[in-house]
């Protein structure tokens, strides 16, 4: 990418997004993934001086199910990653990707002043940021 068109978060995140309580069950966390059809759930925050938690489908696949935990007894809160590294919608995506290679992430939230507006992922930035710019580099040539 040239460094004179900066591709941002907010030009690739995903502005759809589900946003659960901590106390839901895993299972009926499975029904909210499998009806939206996203790997990443958005755990809400209890208090205003509580932060923002994220449970992935690959939570669910090492603590519930590898262990062989019944989905319907435990709870999004026992398995979830709290704080989450949430990244700004103004960052560059290039710095995005580096963030998530150093804390080993595959997605993060988007958080703009305090309030949630999406969810961001390697395939977004790829996707629809790196891959879209270079096909409009191709374009132009």
């Amino acid at each position: 990418m040239k460094d004179s068109s900066v591709v941002r978060v907010i030009d690739v995140m995903t502005h759809k997004f589900e946003t659960v309580d901590g106390l839901m069950t895993v299972r009926d966390a499975l029904r909210a993934m499998k009806q939206h059809g996203s790997e990443a759930l958005l755990v809400d925050k209890r208090h205003d001086d509580d932060e923002y938690g994220i449970v992935l489908l690959s939570d669910i696949a090492r603590q519930v199910l590898a262990e062989d935990r019944a989905p319907e007894r435990v709870n999004v809160y026992e398995i979830m990653s709290k704080p989450v590294v949430a990244v700004d919608p103004q960052m560059d995506i290039r710095y995005c990707a580096r963030l998530f290679d150093k804390f080993g992430l595959n997605c993060a939230p988007v958080i703009d002043r305090g309030r949630l507006t999406g969810l961001v992922s390697y395939a977004d930035m790829v996707m629809r940021g790196f891959f879209a710019h270079l096909d409009e580099e191709s374009r132009d040539e």
